[in-house]
């Protein structure tokens, strides 16, 4: 990375060394936290999962060997990346790994990231995505300093753009069919939260 010169660069340096630090955060229902090995068997089941599959605008895995390593690999080496944060989200009251949550495409000159997730069967439709969004949200804005997070979401996955706005993430606009699926070109919508807009409902709710 090139730094530079002034104040800037100070910033940078802070933001660099906040995003080494792989937090454990704690909700109600949800704790997002670095991935673990006994995660595996339920990231698996996610990445064969059809519904995982069609819902991120992936392309289906032939799981053989080589894929398993892969897996391993990516996210065993979760921990390592200096530029980004990937977590697991796992539900309190079992313990079960059921998604993830995903802070990368960092730009530090303009303090922004993008932001995704992924979640398995059993962590669909319970709210647990909507409180992992926030926890990872918050975290970006009050503690790695960013100034606005961006997404994008398929217009076939309208559970997913429920979360997002109520998280507060705001639709700016839409990539027209920017995926090919097997039934029919699909648009993106853009959203995005700015800071400020996280402090605000933050203020309201408080």
């Amino acid at each position: 990375m090139c730094l530079p010169g002034g104040a800037g660069s100070s910033i940078i340096v802070r933001m660099a060394a906040e995003f080494s630090v792989k937090p454990t955060l704690v909700g109600a229902r949800v704790v997002v936290r670095p991935f673990a090995d006994g995660d595996f068997p339920a990231i698996r089941e996610a990445l064969r999962d059809p519904e995982v599959v069609r819902l991120t605008g992936s392309r289906p895995i032939v799981w053989d060997e080589a894929a398993e390593m892969r897996m391993r690999e990516w996210y065993g080496t979760r921990g390592d990346q200096p530029d980004r944060l990937d977590l697991a989200v796992e539900e309190r009251a079992t313990g079960a790994w059921v998604g993830e949550v995903v802070l990368n495409e960092w730009d530090p000159r303009n303090e922004t990231c993008n932001f995704r997730t992924m979640f398995g069967p059993r962590g669909r439709d319970r709210g647990l995505g909507t409180e992992a969004v926030r926890l990872l949200v918050g975290y970006g804005f009050e503690r790695l300093g960013l100034h606005r997070i961006g997404l994008e979401v398929y217009s076939f996955n309208p559970r997913a753009r429920r979360v997002y706005e109520k998280a507060g993430f705001v639709a700016e606009g839409v990539l027209r069919d920017a995926l090919r699926t097997p039934e029919g070109r699909a648009d993106a919508t853009v959203m995005s939260i700015l800071a400020d807009e996280w402090k605000g409902g933050q203020d309201q709710q408080g």
